[in-house]
């Protein structure tokens, strides 16, 4: 898949993740803020990472606000935020 335009998924509401998808420089590129970032950073980066190779998206930026987000939640904000970007149904 490839990202076509910029999309947002998620709110900044308590327990979920605000994921923003951008077109990448090459690479995958991950920007995290989060209320937990120094237990939980590197694993919410690697959900994030996870979640984009295995829909074969190699090129992307991504900025994630976090506010202590399940990882089920995580995943599910940065696959509709696929979808968004990507431009499929």
């Amino acid at each position: 898949m490839e990202i076509k335009k910029t999309s947002v998924s998620g709110t900044l509401e308590s327990s979920d993740i605000m994921i923003t998808l951008e077109k990448g420089n090459g690479g995958i590129e991950i920007e995290l803020d989060s209320s937990v970032l120094k237990q939980f950073g590197d694993r919410i980066k690697t959900i994030i990472a996870e979640t984009l190779m295995n829909e074969k998206i190699t090129d992307v930026h991504v900025i994630a606000h976090d506010h202590g987000a399940l990882d089920c939640t995580i995943r599910a904000r940065v696959q509709a935020a696929i979808l968004k970007a990507s431009e499929e149904e």
